[in-house]
């Protein structure tokens, strides 16, 4: 089309963004027989496979192989030389990984027969939308671009990577700083640590993770500590200064630091300018996300959103579980009985050591069930008997009391993501301790511990 036209559309669905949430979202609207297109102007599968998840996962996984090496010793393999770590290597192998990823969300959206358009789409009014010079018609827009990397204004802060640029570095930084509270904060601090670099990670507040479990957070930092991450808590960047050796990094505690590259990882915001909803007057929160309804509608009704843009957890499962819902609402004819539960979300952050966790936190369990108990156990693992490592693990369960259903489940140690998935399926159905005790472990394993606590850590 090319001019604006109201009595026929074009599609049904126009969905703006190929990330997780939007693919799925097309998909699954084409499978329920919708007519169905999506413009993207940057690559396909969005922030999780392309800088989130999917790199991160593959960087971390790679950081573990320091610790790989130096715990073999105790159980009698000897490598011939001290191991040498190739920057080039793994980002060139991460690479080929996602543009092999790409073309299989390109394929996905071919065999549902949804339409793919090559660019960024501007909203025009409630049906109508434009990409480059041609205008498109659709009964609904959905809006699922997702966010974007943030990063404060200070002397300097143009010499700062967000974590769009950390992946493709030209070069190894031997020194690394992050500056950040969050879990990409964390993740990359303990990333860069375990690829080799001397690391700094920065923030403001007292103690990084803020809403996580106390304990947990805790019992994090000082693992990462242990491991070498230097960690410097209340303070900030003041001003960052090109040097002969690199950045020279102040602080607003009056430290100076030299390093070779700076990650600020201080949160990221919808990506919505240029999209043109500020003009039809779509409904923001105090926070810049958009309102939507249960239905996933916003203040106009034929416009969508879901995912990071909406200020849920920004997670890929739950734009997923959104995109699903979505479609039940509105191309299904028998819409879903109740909203989108989001309680109960697991999560991991792939710091060193992991930390999986799902529920309440001890903190908001006292607030919203009152009498409680908690139960703990911090260990050393079987494996590290043998390897040396003084690296430990913590698990933990929360109990509403006067149910004994658990509330709450929490793990710092290795394949924590790993292990608390499957905990996650238990919390989320309700479980309670006396059923968790009923369950036969599996020994020799870490995870048996969360079957095996008897006696509460306190109340």
């Amino acid at each position: 089309m090319s001019e604006l036209d109201s009595t026929t559309h074009d599609w049904d669905l126009f969905v703006i963004g190929a990330g997780s949430g939007g693919v799925r979202a097309a998909r699954t609207a084409a499978a329920a027989g919708a007519r169905v297109a999506v413009a993207e102007d940057r690559y396909l599968g969005g922030t999780c496979v392309n800088v989130g998840c999917v790199p991160k996962k593959l960087y971390s996984y790679a950081a573990h192989f320091h610790d790989a090496f130096e715990d073999a010793g105790g159980f009698g393999w000897y490598l011939p030389e001290p191991p040498r770590f190739d920057w080039p290597t793994l980002r060139d192998n991460k690479v080929g990984e996602i543009k092999r990823l790409n073309g299989i969300y390109a394929r996905l959206l071919d065999g549902a027969g949804v339409s793919l358009i090559n660019g960024r789409a501007r909203v025009l009014d409630a049906h109508h939308v434009a990409v480059g010079d041609e205008i498109y018609s659709a009964e609904k827009i959905l809006v699922a671009v997702g966010g974007w990397p943030w990063v404060p204004e200070f002397p300097g802060s143009d010499l700062a990577l967000n974590s769009n640029d950390i992946f493709d570095l030209a070069e190894f930084p031997k020194r690394f700083l992050v500056l950040g509270g969050g879990y990409i904060a964390v993740e990359f601090a303990s990333i860069f640590n375990g690829l080799g670099s001397e690391t700094h990670l920065i923030y403001r507040g007292e103690l990084f993770l803020r809403g996580f479990d106390q304990e947990v957070r805790e019992f994090t930092r000082d693992q990462m500590a242990e491991r070498g991450v230097q960690l410097h808590f209340e303070t900030n960047i003041e001003r960052i200064d090109k040097s002969e050796e690199g950045l020279r990094v102040t602080l607003t505690d009056d430290q100076i630091l030299e390093v070779d590259a700076v990650l600020a990882a201080t949160g990221r915001r919808p990506h919505l300018e240029g999209l043109g909803l500020d003009t039809l007057g779509v409904a923001l929160d105090d926070s810049g996300h958009i309102r939507v309804n249960e239905r996933f509608e916003t203040s106009v009704s034929s416009i969508l959103a879901l995912g990071d843009v909406t200020g849920g957890p920004e997670l890929t499962p739950v734009a997923l579980a959104e995109a699903m819902h979505l479609v039940r609402c509105h191309f299904e004819e028998t819409p879903p009985a109740a909203p989108l539960d989001y309680r109960h979300i697991p999560t991991a952050v792939f710091c060193h050591p992991n930390i999986g966790t799902v529920g309440l936190s001890e903190e908001q369990a006292r607030e919203q069930c009152g009498q409680i108990r908690v139960y703990t156990a911090n260990f050393r693992p079987m494996k590290h008997t043998l390897s040396g490592s003084s690296e430990r693990c913590l698990m933990k369960l929360i109990i509403d009391d006067a149910s004994d259903v658990v509330v709450g489940a929490h793990m710092v140690g290795e394949e924590a993501g790993e292990v608390i998935q499957g905990i996650a399926i238990a919390v989320k159905a309700g479980l309670t301790k006396a059923e968790f005790d009923a369950t036969v472990g599996i020994h020799p394993t870490g995870a048996e511990e969360f079957v095996t606590m008897r006696t509460p850590t306190r109340r």
